[in-house]
């Protein structure tokens, strides 16, 4: 498109002082007719280009002139910089749009902070992934959803629920919202009561060529929130005390999944620390437990303590 263009010239004569009509040309892969079509363009419209004769000749764009993000400090564009984590984008089919969008940032950045912004995409990076990432789900109804929500058009899908049975949909989509790699899908019904889509449960998708009605007052983030609330209130809880090893005592806040430390008890005469602590389930209490080895005891409920010791009677006899 011309004026993606006629910008890319005023950024790329704005951070290089003098270019010639055949690289101008080379960059753009237009001829040189063209760029000086589009300078002439420019001037017309006020910007003060103007030719230099000579063997160090080419394109000029008066120093007085400067486009782009004006009154932004160091601190705010090195936040644009680093805002949005590449594999989100690239999810989205945005990665190489940001790439151009952050190269022509940097090129209207003053002349004093542009190396120095440079300098922070290679010292600071934005990782969103865990370490034990789970293997990519497929999402092939992503990009439907995003032209849907992107058109404001209601979105007809089918849609796998956790029972594993199919249900069709005539939604107002109203947002999009990476949890880690997974991607969701926020929508209305007709009763017009917001509802959470798995993106990788659609099996279709089809973008409806119909206004999408938003509920009045909606935030996407503040119902993402209260979603995210709604979802940990109700998360069943097993409260269990294990006595541990103090070496490995700072092991358990990040070990377990859905697993919460409530207090750490005072050394006890072997040494050991009494720990009282929450699973989600009794299966990760168990699974938790046995990781440790003879590092961690079991204490209370007692029937959980049963079933620890049925596994690993159970175990015994395998390798017996």
């Amino acid at each position: 498109m011309r004026a993606d263009r006629l910008l890319s010239i005023l950024l790329s004569l704005q951070a290089r002082g003098r270019l010639t009509a055949a690289q101008l040309a080379t960059e753009l892969e237009v001829s040189e007719r063209t760029v000086h079509r589009d300078m002439q363009a420019l001037s017309v419209a006020g910007v003060p280009v103007y030719a230099e004769r000579g063997p160090r000749g080419g394109w000029v764009l008066h120093a007085s002139y400067r486009s782009g993000p004006r009154g932004l400090h160091a601190d705010e564009l090195r936040a644009l910089l680093l805002a949005m984590p590449g594999t989100v984008l690239g999810d989205l089919g945005l990665d190489r749009a940001s790439e151009s969008a952050l190269t022509k940032l940097l090129l209207a950045a003053p002349d004093a902070e542009r190396a120095r912004l440079a300098h922070t995409r290679q010292r600071v990076l934005v990782d969103v992934a865990a370490w034990r990432a789970p293997e990519p789900e497929p999402m092939p109804c992503l990009a439907v959803a995003q032209d849907a929500i992107w058109r404001d058009c209601k979105l007809q899908l089918t849609y796998t629920r956790a029972d594993g049975n199919h249900v069709e949909r005539l939604v107002d989509p109203l947002g999009l919202v990476a949890k880690g790699s997974v991607w969701y899908l926020v929508a209305a019904t007709a009763q017009r009561d917001a509802r959470t889509y798995r993106v990788s449960r659609i099996r279709s998708a089809r973008v409806v060529d119909a206004e999408c009605e938003i509920p009045d007052g909606f935030d996407l983030a503040a119902y993402w929130e209260a979603s995210k609330r709604r979802l940990v209130a109700g998360v069943p809880r097993f409260s269990v005390c294990v006595c541990a090893h103090p070496s490995v005592v700072d092991e358990f806040r990040t070990a377990g999944r859905w697993s919460r430390v409530e207090w750490l008890g005072e050394p006890e005469a072997d040494g050991r620390v009494r720990v009282q602590m929450q699973f989600e389930l009794e299966a990760h209490a168990c699974a938790f437990v046995l990781s440790f080895g003879p590092r961690v005891e079991l204490i209370d409920p007692p029937h959980l303590r049963q079933e620890i010791a049925r596994r690993l009677a159970t175990a015994a006899a395998l390798y017996a």
